[in-house]
């Protein structure tokens, strides 16, 4: 199992790598060969994971390390349905790139005691709904901080002259669009179901704890960002913007709170 995530974590690293080099020449067969190796990298990733039972002890999704490599891997196959519609010069290589930490770093986190257990599929339906929803948004965020370099960029007029090739703003706005339309409900039912593994746990729907507080805050957040880009019509950087600072928010809430907590 462990070497199939290092075949994955090398394929990613590779493909980054190809990626930059695809639009530093630029090379578009090398580019295109990059999403190849995206892909080729998220399957031999998706066998890693089929193999989890095998380990012993045998690790739970629940554990941060895996839930981080599943966030990144979720994160590729949206990514790699983005590119089959939409043309996204660029957005290869920071994919491929965070796709690698994470593989990699799951494979330094080994632990030593099976996850706790609840009885029900609800831990891991929660791992994997908020782990999509993450994916979804933090896509979103990766095209709002993209937006926002090349609209800088262009205010100044430096496109003409910039070798590397960028998305277009409407390419990125959409990207922005549908990431943001799909990751926020699958982030409502990863926080419906972990308040179900709450509950199974203790008894309780909600504890109080500094991870569960700012969760609450960062979805709040996320609606507000949902109604002001789908009800109030937000404008194209704005909403870019609104996704970059969201998903930094957000990432604390999960990470930063949860290992202070």
């Amino acid at each position: 199992m462990y070497a199939l995530q290092y075949m994955a974590a090398a394929l990613y690293l590779a493909t980054g790598v190809a990626a930059v080099l695809g639009l530093a020449l630029p090379a578009p067969k090398v580019l295109h060969g990059a999403r190849w190796g995206l892909l080729l990298g998220a399957a031999v990733q998706f066998a890693a994971f089929a193999t989890l039972h095998r380990l012993d002890p045998a690790p739970s999704l629940t554990d941060l390390g895996y839930a981080v490599a599943v966030m990144s891997w979720l994160a590729v196959l949206f990514t790699l349905l983005l590119l089959a519609r939409i043309r996204l010069p660029g957005f290869v290589t920071p994919v491929a790139f965070v796709a690698f930490l994470a593989t990699f770093g799951a494979t330094l986190h080994r632990p030593d005691v099976i996850a706790e257990q609840t009885g029900t599929t609800i831990p891991h339906a929660h791992v994997l709904l908020a782990s999509a929803g993450l994916a979804a948004l933090g896509v979103a965020g990766l095209a709002g901080f993209f937006f926002l370099i090349e609209h800088r960029s262009l205010k100044k007029r430096r496109s003409v002259a910039r070798r590397v090739a960028m998305p277009s703003l409407e390419a990125l706005d959409r990207v922005n669009r549908v990431a943001l339309s799909m990751g926020f409900p699958l982030l409502s039912l990863g926080v419906i179901t972990g308040a179900l593994w709450l509950d199974a746990r203790s008894g309780s729907l909600w504890s109080g704890s500094l991870h569960e507080t700012w969760m609450l805050i960062a979805w709040l957040i996320y609606l507000g960002l949902v109604v002001l880009r789908f009800v109030g019509k937000q404008g194209a950087r704005q909403a870019a913007a609104s996704a970059v600072a969201g998903f930094s928010f957000l990432i604390f809430a999960v990470l930063g709170a949860g290992v202070v907590s």
